[in-house]
């Protein structure tokens, strides 16, 4: 019989509804990543230490020898792993690079020495730069 009464207040605590907890006022890490459906990072918004030009997944540019500053960077990321939206700052400059689908376009607006520019590439190689 204890055991019966035991099992009956077993299953009246694990059946009440679960409710979620009040929100967190901050969440505090040093990157945060959202996945699709299959697991793929399509945003990320991290901080990048100072050291040589890398792409998303680590490996190091072809602009490898040049030492870049700490950036934050946002990147949204098409399904094929290649960042369309990236907005990046660092303590000299700020930028926003628009890629294109699936050709190479795209459009830089960026912010560096005080100097500003927007620059436009088309599929075809041809570049536009404007300059105040």
């Amino acid at each position: 019989m204890v055991n019966l009464g035991m099992l009956i207040f077993v299953l009246l605590h694990h059946a009440a509804p679960v409710r979620a907890s009040e929100p967190a006022p901050v969440v505090r890490a040093h990157a945060l990543e959202i996945v699709d459906s299959q697991g793929k990072v399509r945003a990320s918004i991290s901080v990048i230490p100072e050291g040589p030009a890398r792409r998303a997944d680590g490996s190091i540019t072809e602009h490898g020898l040049k030492v870049f500053p700490e950036a934050v960077v946002l990147r949204l990321i098409r399904p094929d792993g290649r960042p369309s939206v990236k907005i990046a700052t660092t303590e000299q400059a700020s930028g926003i690079d628009l890629s294109g689908g699936i050709d190479p376009t795209y459009m830089v607006l960026s912010s560096e020495a005080g100097e500003t520019s927007l620059t436009m590439t088309n599929k075809d190689g041809r570049r536009q730069v404007i300059k105040p």
